[in-house]
């Protein structure tokens, strides 16, 4: 069997894989990589006792120039490291093993900082917990591996790491995926306006009364597996909620700084799971550019022929830039910032949007507001990923016009809805949680079916009201949505109203200290602050049925055709939908899309009462009149000067 084989490192690990393969193969053994490497090897091993994170660096600078494959194993706080084979040309490297292993990890700060040491100052002799048994096992499995790749069957570490605990000689395989942002592989494309224009293609339903274009069944055949990985996923955990009124299950996105809970709430936990993948999925792609790298840097008025009009999403009023502190500064059209390409719907084609509307966490330095996931969606098709962040900006919207014009919405009747599965969620809400459900129509000039929803405690301790909202072209669709959300947050709000309740009665006197998301929706959770929301709870107006609030829409088979009716309904209204593909390399190798939507004009969400976006948009003057609930457009100071209450 020919092959020539280099051993790169010294110790026990790298003596007892050369004495198991020298037998058979052509090996050659150096301590490093300063003699250079033969033009002839077949295969390099980079083998140490210990972590040499420069060692690996150094392999990926001189064998990817040189198209030569190698394996890296090591030993690392008692557990052997093996792997990933990287493959020359081919994304998914040895530094991006690392980005998921450290990201993954409790102590990634630690981890990071003790990385960059080892790469300055070299790497330590030996491992203080490497057993020579164990390291003996690491070699059993490099030599295998090794055989494989030789001999030209499946390798093992295609993509993936061992990972060996030298105590109990217990062997895991681990998914890596590709690192987009690495600085070794990476392979980004630049940003253009061609790859950002958009044409819609169908997109057929699953059912003819689904809105999904792909299923339960195929999506958790990777979902789980390709994501959620305590020890090298990008989402790393996951924690099961038996006390909620429903199936609630909360999966962990780590990020440098902190960790991320997203939830998924069904009617089973194994959907909850894949729920909440899906929306950590979401958040993640939201966050800063992946799948592409931003190019375009310059002013608003060198690019207002092509580019969209920040002040048209709404900004902060002068008297809110001229805070002391304030984390933002008024927009200067004269000032050079980061710009991505998006698509118009309504011009129909590519538009330049601030990278900081796209990319939530990119204030670049120059944040003129504070922009959130709002309008962030994923789908199992472009096409799906829009139609989901329309509606989430629809729902937002109609919530925040309600609040600020306090409008008095018309009451649902849900008793007038032939639908046993909301019946059911209802009476689940109210006999195991304690709360009544009221819910109120909230559709706006759009069309589009839209619904608030108050939850209202029974009991006697615990928060007072919770409210949300939904938009769904399907009313009924709109209000389990809304329930399922409404369900989820009845435990956690009552144990911390519970416990900071003196710092909620202090943020009700004084607006300025509602600062954070849950600030909000806690607030409101007193009864006190019940007043606030007498505009919408009186219960004199009449009681509603859905068939006399909602129009009947077309049904369709596809649902790009339920896209083209949203997106003709704005048309109509000259309001444009801006989409910006935020899609991820990570979720794109598995057919998942994700969008930011932004419509100019509608009302953003905001958390935190002094980053309420209100400036330059008329509409939440106007509307108000136009669905006939005043006989004249209000004024500012017509506006309910109070946080809102969404949670």
């Amino acid at each position: 069997m020919s092959g020539i084989i280099v051993i790169i490192g010294e110790g026990v690990l790298a003596d007892c894989v050369y004495g198991e393969l020298s037998a058979q193969f052509e090996v050659v053994r150096q301590i490093d990589f300063e003699a250079g490497v033969p033009e002839t090897v077949d295969l390099v091993l980079v083998l140490h006792d210990a972590w040499h994170p420069y060692a690996h660096q150094k392999a990926e600078k001189v064998l990817q120039p040189a198209g030569i494959p190698w394996l890296c194993g090591f030993v690392q706080f008692g557990e052997g490291v093996i792997g990933p084979l990287v493959s020359p040309g081919t994304q998914g490297c040895s530094q991006c093993a690392d980005t998921r292993r450290l990201m993954a990890g409790r102590e990634r700060k630690e981890m990071r900082e003790l990385k960059q040491r080892l790469v300055t100052h070299g790497g330590m002799p030996r491992d203080a917990w490497a057993s020579r048994t164990g390291i003996f096992q690491v070699a059993h499995l490099l030599v295998e591996e090794t055989r494989r790749v030789l001999q030209g069957k499946t390798v093992q570490l295609a993509g993936k790491v061992y990972l060996i605990n030298l105590k109990t000689l217990e062997s895991t395989l681990h998914l890596i995926l590709p690192d987009p942002l690495c600085l070794v592989c990476s392979q980004l494309p630049d940003d253009s306006s061609t790859a950002a224009h958009i044409s819609l293609q169908p997109s057929p339903k699953i059912s003819a009364d689904s809105y999904r274009c792909r299923g339960v069944d195929e999506l958790s055949k990777f979902l789980t597996k390709d994501y959620l990985d305590y020890r090298t996923g990008f989402l790393n955990g996951k924690m099961v909620n038996l006390k909620s009124t429903f199936a609630d299950m909360s999966v962990n996105l780590p990020l440098f700084a902190e960790d991320v809970g997203t939830a998924g709430r069904t009617h089973s936990y194994a959907t909850s799971e894949l729920t909440a993948i899906l929306e950590g999925l979401e958040r993640y792609c939201g966050l800063a550019p992946r799948s592409k790298r931003t190019v375009v840097h310059d002013s608003f008025r060198n690019l207002k022929d092509q580019a969209l009009d920040p002040v048209k999403v709404g900004v902060h009023t002068e008297e809110q830039y001229a805070q002391p502190g304030a984390p933002f500064t008024r927009f200067n059209p004269d000032q050079p910032i980061n710009w991505v390409w998006g698509y118009s719907f309504l011009q129909e084609r590519p538009i330049l949007v601030p990278e900081q509307l796209a990319y939530y966490s990119m204030g670049c330095g120059h944040n003129f507001v504070f922009e959130t996931s709002n309008g962030c969606a994923l789908g199992g098709s472009l096409e799906e990923a829009i139609f989901y962040g329309i509606l989430e900006v629809v729902e937002r919207d109609s919530f925040l016009m309600t609040w600020y014009a306090q409008l008095p919405l018309p009451r649902l009747d849900l008793n007038s809805v032939n639908d046993q599965e909301l019946r059911l969620m209802i009476d689940r809400l109210q006999t195991v949680a304690g709360f009544d459900v009221h819910f109120f129509n909230s559709t706006m000039e759009n069309g589009i079916p839209s619904v608030w929803g108050v939850a209202k405690n029974r009991k006697q301790t615990g928060v007072n009201l919770i409210c949300t909202a939904g938009a769904h072209p399907d009313p009924v669709r709109a209000v389990k949505s809304a329930v399922h959300e409404l369900a989820g947050m009845v435990q956690s709000l009552d144990e911390k109203l519970d416990a900071n309740r003196e710092a909620y009665v202090r943020m009700l006197h004084d607006s300025s200290l509602v600062q954070q998301m849950e600030d909000h929706s806690l607030l409101y959770g007193l009864p006190q602050a019940q007043e606030r929301l007498q505009f919408l709870l009186d219960e004199n107006r009449p009681l509603r049925t859905f068939e006399e609030e909602f129009e009947r829409g077309a049904r369709h088979t596809d649902l790009t055709d339920d896209l083209k009716d949203i997106l003709n309904a704005f048309h109509r209204l000259n309001l444009d939908v801006i989409v910006v593909d935020v899609t991820a390399p990570e979720i794109n190798r598995n057919g998942l899309h994700c969008v930011k939507v932004l419509i100019p004009g509608m009302l953003p969400m905001t958390f935190g009462h002094h980053f309420t976006r209100l400036a330059g948009l008329e509409r939440v003057l106007r509307i108000p009149a136009e669905l006939g609930y005043v006989k004249e457009p209000l004024e500012l100071d017509d506006l309910n000067p109070y946080p809102h209450p969404f949670p």
